[in-house]
């Protein structure tokens, strides 16, 4: 592969490999299967590089990326996960220690956002994120209208099952 166009995608997944690295927290429940799904998406996104055109922003475009792996591989998972060979990738990612104490007051966010469908929990993590209707729509292919009107339907589901 061209060296401009990896040394190009090694810094944008560093610059924003904090994205990945919620996107697999809020997919996996241990520390394993969140280094796994790190790894698969780093792939699907090393993969499919050569393929962005830069008419999104890079992260709007990481996000659809990761999120479909996740959401891939979570569906999967009751037949097991098949992950690629890592070491195969001849460049190496200098990784960032994830630090959750930002988030810590979100944990029980995070549970009860668990507790949704695949295409919810997305939702809600780029509106965490706080990403526009407008991008949030581009990331996950619907109308901005749509966008709101789920999110205000998952704001309601959120509300019951954290005050029951």
């Amino acid at each position: 592969m061209n060296k401009e166009l990896e040394h190009n995608f090694v810094k944008q997944l560093e610059e924003n490999q904090n994205v990945v690295h919620k996107i697999c927290r809020l997919y996996t429940r241990n520390q394993d299967a969140h280094n796994d799904l790190f790894q698969e998406i780093t792939i699907q996104l090393w993969k499919a590089f050569p393929k962005f055109r830069g008419e999104a922003k890079f992260s709007t475009w990481m996000y659809r990326v990761a999120l479909n792996t996740a959401i891939t591989l979570y569906r999967k998972k009751k037949r097991g996960i098949q992950t690629q060979d890592y070491e195969s990738i001849s460049f190496k990612i200098a990784s960032v220690a994830y630090d959750d104490t930002i988030e810590e007051q979100l944990k029980l966010m995070y549970v009860a956002v668990k507790d949704l469908n695949d295409i919810d929990k997305a939702l809600v993590f780029l509106y965490l994120e706080d990403k526009s209707y407008r991008e949030i729509s581009e990331t996950m292919g619907i109308s901005e209208v749509n966008a709101r009107v789920k999110m205000n339907r998952i704001k309601e589901k959120l509300r019951k099952i954290l005050n029951p």
